[in-house]
């Protein structure tokens, strides 16, 4: 019988945490572990059909913002299920499932940080100071996906262990024959260059920069096409600002799509203008592609990993137009396979499946 870890993923909306963990959970051997899902309710992208198919189990509770429910579901539900392991991905929320598993009694809890926080989200970010000096309390194990969202939720002094945000590596290699059939499926001429963008729309990833960046860019190169992927609350905003600005014919909005791979093959750069990441699998699923990329110097240095990428302050668009208007169309960056083999994907899920079995026999 396998041993079933509870994973908390807290809203599932089609974010990069979400994509991770189901990635992890497709390559991980599901005949020693399983994952079981706890996802609040009001969850819109929630994949429950491939989870019931690959033999996991999806519960929906109560929303966090229902505290005291949210806490009595879980104790109720850690009880009644006796998961050996719960493994919480809700950063410095985490306190709030872990609290209840102790209290249930489990004797294997995680605190996985996967995000740190930035400038611009007053709110969230007094919250996420007010509970981060909780975040040691419950967990018995800590995870992080990098060095820096590991000191920034556990603290400099504390023990974690990085668990690489890791990709299908094979998937996201570049293919010439790819590329032509995506652009031509988006209907992207050979001569135009192509700005890509992957994330949820929300105040995070900072899309309305980026529309700055093409408007200062088109008078320089009037070939130049943007193209977000993803979806989310920011989005309409960001649709207007694109109309108010006169430029909507140089903008695809792509939506949430499952052929992601395929897109990083059409796209010329790849931008990435985050308040703040914990790392940004994005970039490192982009570099995989081959392609040269543009970060907000707010996100970690080690999604870097072939040494060629550009991290540049968000102050002012200008300097993003001058970098991205020097670039070529067709620039790839080729970079060995040892460079990208920290984010094998099987690997890292065998690794992962080995801690499992080892923290449930310890207990």
């Amino acid at each position: 019988m396998p041993i079933r870890v509870a994973q908390v993923m807290g809203k599932m909306l089609g974010g990069g945490v979400e994509s991770v963990v189901m990635n992890y959970y497709r390559h991980i051997d599901r005949s020693k572990v399983q994952f079981d899902f706890l996802v609040d309710a009001d969850s819109t992208r929630v994949p429950e059909e491939e989870i019931k198919a690959l033999g996991g189990r999806v519960f929906r509770i109560p929303p966090y913002q229902h505290p005291l429910r949210y806490h009595n579901e879980l104790v109720r539900l850690f009880r009644e299920e006796h998961w050996p392991i719960v493994h919480s991905h809700i950063n410095t929320l985490s306190v709030f499932p872990l609290s209840a598993a102790k209290k249930a009694g489990v004797p294997v809890r995680i605190a996985h940080s996967h995000s740190t926080m930035g400038k611009g989200e007053f709110a969230k970010n007094l919250m996420k100071l007010a509970l981060r000096p909780l975040s040691n309390l419950y967990p018995t194990e800590r995870f992080a996906c990098s060095e820096y969202a590991g000191k920034w939720l556990f603290g400099r002094d504390t023990d974690f262990t990085v668990i690489p945000n890791a990709i299908e590596l094979e998937k996201f290699r570049f293919d010439p024959v790819i590329r032509q059939e995506t652009r031509k499926e988006l209907g992207i001429a050979d001569d135009m260059f192509l700005i890509g963008h992957v994330g949820r729309f929300m105040p995070q990833k900072n899309q309305m920069f980026l529309v700055d960046v093409l408007a200062g860019l088109l008078p320089k190169r009037p070939d130049a096409m943007l193209a977000f992927v993803g979806d989310g609350p920011d989005r309409t905003a960001v649709q207007q600002h694109v109309e108010e600005l006169g430029i909507a014919d140089h903008v695809l909005f792509l939506g949430q799509r499952s052929d992601v791979n395929r897109l990083y093959q059409a796209f010329d750069v790849f931008c990435l203008p985050s308040l703040y990441e914990g790392l940004g699998v994005v970039g490192i699923e982009a570099q995989r592609a081959g392609l040269p990329c543009l970060f907000s110097d707010a996100i970690p240095r080690e999604v870097d990993v072939t040494g060629a990428s550009r991290f540049m302050p968000i102050a002012s668009p200008e300097e993003w137009v001058l970098f991205i208007s020097a670039i070529e169309s067709e620039t790839r960056i080729s970079s060995s396979e040892k460079v990208f083999s920290d984010y094998e994907i099987s690997e890292n899920a065998q690794k992962l499946a080995s801690m499992y079995l080892k923290f449930s026999e310890k207990k």
